[in-house]
């Protein structure tokens, strides 16, 4: 459905707007911008998302990001990840062999690697292959049906592939994050992907900004309790109720310097 077809009010349309621009929209900015109760800006929210563009937040909202091209979702948080990236690729250390899959947060993480560093990478996406292959770090390719939008392969040969495999740790994105849901993605074959991982490693990574918090996409891949740490850029509002239940769950959370 698109917003012609909802008729959003004026107000509304330049949400719409701020949040193409920013990738992310607060609603305490919001009751200030527009000069609205809370209330009336959580309607608007639920409007927008009826367009399909855009998914509420914890304490906002973002644009979609399920099966939506890299080029498109690497300006949103490119900072944030930025930072994730480079606090996530601390984690890895000489002679490990590692599981890292496709998104633009992992893209992030394998820039952030030395140069020739003593580990082996197994990915499922063709463009952090690329990267690796510039870095002299020793990678193998899953085979699999390539998704263009993301760069990733997937389907039964890619799960084959990695359920033969075992791994010190495994660094994954998410596109929601919630108590109930745990770690979620949009898209149902890369969740598959992802599940494999996690149950052949020994350490379990998720890499995901503040945004992601609050969020429950369709397809949930791992329970909170199944990651041990979350690599992120900064706690979502209400910070004390979501380090309780990261604690209740055993997730470690990791905020970028």
């Amino acid at each position: 459905m698109n917003d012609k077809a909802l008729k959003l009010n004026d107000r509304q349309r330049d949400m719409l707007e701020l949040l193409e621009r920013t990738g992310e929209i607060r609603v305490p900015d919001l009751k200030t911008r527009f000069e609205v109760t809370e209330m009336t800006i959580r309607r608007d929210l639920e409007k927008l998302e009826q367009t399909g563009r855009v998914k509420r937040t914890f304490g906002g909202a973002i644009m979609v990001t399920g099966d939506i091209a890299l080029s498109e979702r690497a300006g949103v948080f490119s900072e944030e990840k930025a930072r994730i990236g480079r606090r996530a690729a601390s984690c890895i250390h000489p002679g490990d062999s590692v599981f890292i899959d496709g998104g633009t947060t992992t893209l992030q993480l394998v820039r952030n690697l030395e140069q020739n560093l003593r580990i082996t990478v197994v990915t499922n996406a063709i463009n952090l292959a690329a990267e690796l292959m510039d870095k002299n770090i020793p990678t193998l390719v899953t085979g699999g049906m390539l998704m263009e939008k993301t760069s990733t392969l997937i389907g039964p040969v890619c799960a084959e592939t990695l359920s033969k495999m075992a791994f010190d740790r495994v660094f994954l994105g998410a596109t929601g994050i919630s108590a109930r849901h745990g770690f979620s993605n949009s898209n149902m074959y890369e969740a598959e992907i992802k599940r494999i991982a996690i149950s052949r490693a020994k350490e379990v990574n998720i890499v995901a900004d503040r945004s992601k918090w609050g969020v429950q996409d369709l397809f949930s891949f791992a329970g909170l309790s199944e990651a041990h740490r979350w690599v992120t850029d900064s706690m979502p509002e209400q910070e004390e109720d979501v380090r309780q239940v990261l604690r209740e769950a055993s997730v470690e959370c990791v905020i970028c310097d």
